[in-house]
């Protein structure tokens, strides 16, 4: 048996344990365009535990986690908002040109980048110093997302204006390719190897297939109504595209690029993310107000979270 002094020596390392781990990991950060804030989920207990105050229109976001940091995007002040997720608070804001959307770290956590819709460039940020490092002029018209290979060498930019996917050099500061794929080019995902790319083009209703080391154009594949957000399961096997028009995700077989599953979810699905273990994906809905969780096992939604207006997007950190 343990003795009184056993068991308050086990409640205070049992305190103790709590107060060292992380007070920000296992969160889904949403923001929420027309709510001018971000909301805080908990992704044990998918229930909202926490608002952030942005003000303004805050649209994509990128977590760094070892730097304890959210990026975020305010296109009303044309700003990249730097969150604080220990204090839970903006603590710097760098200026980026008018009507900021997307914004994504590199896998090797050195570069943030941010598409800046009117100036058709695409902006990094280097994590260290907090400073904007470069830019870069794209061809095509009204960049949406920049998203990095998972070597963090090139960034595939879907400029949703002129129907083109341009490729950047990351090393090489510039753009080195352009192709043109469905109309109105939204969503991009890579697979974990690197070997492909997948395009949501939202006029045209497909999700195009990129060969993304010669930078061709493999197949299409027929999506739903208004195809937009895309998101890779960890293990490369599946990702899943949401279609706005239809309120509903498709999962996608990556191995023969062909349609398996479909799970209805609210109105106007958007941008999604996915834990870590693959288990659940969280899609914002964007007229509906709410974040859909989903059972990636299932392919059944488990729970739906009520948020702010207008969520634009998700990211989970953990």
């Amino acid at each position: 048996m343990t003795d009184g002094t056993g068991t308050r020596r086990a409640l205070l390392f049992a305190a103790a344990c709590l107060l060292a781990a992380p007070v920000w990991a296992g969160l889904a950060l949403v923001g929420n365009e027309n709510g001018g804030t971000i909301s805080l989920i908990d992704t044990v207990k998918d229930e909202v535990v926490g608002e952030i105050k942005t003000g303004g229109k805050p649209r994509g976001t990128a977590i760094h986690a070892a730097r304890k940091l959210a990026y975020v995007s305010e296109q009303s002040g044309n700003a990249l908002l730097v969150i604080d997720l220990e204090k839970r608070a903006v603590v710097k804001k760098i200026d980026l040109g008018e009507s900021p959307e997307g914004v994504y770290i590199s896998p090797d956590g050195r570069l943030v980048t941010a598409s800046v819709e009117l100036t058709n460039s695409v902006i990094f940020v280097d994590t260290a110093s907090g400073e904007i490092a470069f830019r870069v002029k794209i061809k095509g018209e009204n960049p949406e997302h920049a998203v990095f290979s998972p070597d963090s060498r090139t960034v595939y930019v879907s400029a949703e204006e002129d129907d083109k996917l341009e490729i950047i050099d990351v090393a090489a500061r510039k753009q080195i390719a352009q192709l043109t794929v469905g109309t109105r080019p939204r969503g991009i995902a890579f697979t974990p190897d690197g070997a492909k790319a997948y395009v949501a083009c939202e006029r045209a209703d497909t999700v195009y297939v990129i060969d993304s080391r010669s930078h061709k154009i493999l197949r299409t594949i027929k999506a739903g109504l208004r195809s937009n957000g895309l998101t890779m399961h960890p293990d490369g096997k599946r990702v899943y595209v949401s279609n706005g028009g239809d309120g509903n995700v498709m999962v996608i077989d990556t191995a023969t690029d062909q349609v398996t599953a479909t799970i209805p979810v609210g109105q106007r699905p958007w941008n999604m993310a996915i834990t870590r273990d693959g288990a659940k994906l969280y899609v914002a809905n964007g007229r509906s107000n709410s974040v859909s969780v989903i059972d990636t096992v299932g392919n059944t939604v488990v729970k739906t979270i009520p948020v702010g207006l207008t969520p634009w997007g998700v990211q989970i950190l953990e």
